[in-house]
């Protein structure tokens, strides 16, 4: 396996400009995905890792080799896509086999490697069946088969379980999980879903317009989002978002008063940032509260007043979405099944110490972190 260091890379379609410096280091061994939203980049970075694009500047380095001139041939990276891309009339082994038979290796080699991915992807029985016979997972076990074949350095999938259904995709996602846990692999997986990148990664790129949000841990990006962007695009369902403004900053806590309710204000610990020194009292920022950090009150005599729309039923949890006083709408989940239908009028407790707020300038940089007592 092999370390990655992307340094300065940048890439323009003519005048566009589509990737504005990317710094990043991949560890031997270590499973990144790469998450943001359709056009921000992630697909134009891999492909640039792996030889498809050239980069319009910066450096990319494989074990401390640079290779931003070698061909993509001669990287030793395996490369699975959205579409399998299997040769219609070839068996499975022949697929599996077909680009070692290429580079002349020899056959008693080639058929260990072959038996090799077939077991771990538990395909066996299917060596000689034609992808046409397959079902979607099966055939994209294959595309990954083929890939374990070549004994790459670097694993990259771009968006590999996007063509299948919700039940195969969740089948899949733990299987490749186990997959880097075996072979103790280097992969770089890129997916606009967030729940795979929380569940798969051991590090998360996230991604808007061509420039890296944050970096890190599912968990750190979960617990600790750098901005709004990242706050409202990790996890699901997606942080609530209330307009509010500065009540009041000192001994090294933020109050913030929350628009069109008749609430205190909330005591946040604030981020280590420049901005918080500068803000003053009545400047606008942005509270944010994950729907599973609230709490109902079902008679409605205490936190944040709420009127319950719609609930969504999906047996170990319930989603509660209703509005605000001032008309803003939130989300609440609850553990187990609930009673309440719409119409109903509940309050809304935020769990102390769970809070986040970001400052509402260009960027939305986070003012406050969780970590206070309200």
């Amino acid at each position: 396996m092999a370390s990655l260091a992307l340094r300065a890379i940048e890439k323009s379609f003519g005048p566009v400009k589509v990737l504005h410096g990317i710094d990043l280091d991949v560890a031997d061994g270590e499973l990144v995905v790469f998450v943001g939203p359709s056009g921000c980049g992630k697909s134009t970075l891999l492909r640039i890792v792996a030889g498809l694009e050239s980069a319009s500047g910066g450096e990319v380095r494989i074990d401390g080799e640079r290779v931003d001139d070698m061909p993509a041939a001669d990287r030793r990276l395996a490369m699975v896509f959205q579409s399998y891309a299997l040769y219609p009339h070839m068996t499975v082994y022949q697929n599996l086999s077909f680009g070692l038979e290429n580079a002349r290796m020899k056959r008693a080699e080639i058929d260990a490697r072959v038996q090799r991915a077939a077991r771990m992807l538990q395909i066996e029985g299917l060596l000689q069946r034609k992808p046409r016979q397959l079902s979607g997972g099966q055939r994209q076990r294959v595309a990954i088969g083929r890939a374990i074949t070549r004994d790459p350095r670097i694993f990259l999938f771009d968006e590999p379980l996007s063509n299948l259904d919700a039940e195969l995709r969740v089948q899949m996602r733990v299987e490749l999980a186990r997959l880097h846990a075996e072979l103790r692999a280097t992969m770089i997986y890129v997916t606009h879903d967030q729940v795979e990148a929380m569940t798969m990664a051991d590090k998360i790129v996230v991604l808007r317009d061509g420039r890296l949000e944050q970096v890190g841990r599912p968990l750190d990006l979960y617990n600790r989002p750098v901005n709004r962007f990242v706050a409202g695009f990790i996890g699901s369902p997606r942080m609530n978002f209330l307009a509010g403004r500065i009540a009041g900053l000192e001994r090294g806590t933020l109050a913030v008063d929350v628009d069109g309710l008749p609430s205190t204000a909330l005591a946040l610990a604030p981020a280590p940032a420049p901005d918080a020194r500068d803000l003053a009292i009545g400047a606008a920022v942005t509270l944010g509260v994950r729907p599973e950090h609230l709490d109902l009150d079902p008679k409605g005599t205490q936190g944040w007043p709420l009127v319950v729309e719609v609930v969504e039923h999906l047996g170990g949890t319930s989603q509660i979405h209703g509005r605000l006083p001032d008309g803003a709408r939130l989300a609440v989940t609850v553990a187990g099944q609930t009673a309440l239908a719409p119409g109903a009028r509940v309050g809304a407790l935020p769990r102390p110490g769970l809070l986040h707020a970001f400052v509402a300038s260009p960027g939305e940089a986070a003012l406050a972190i969780p970590g206070a007592s309200a």
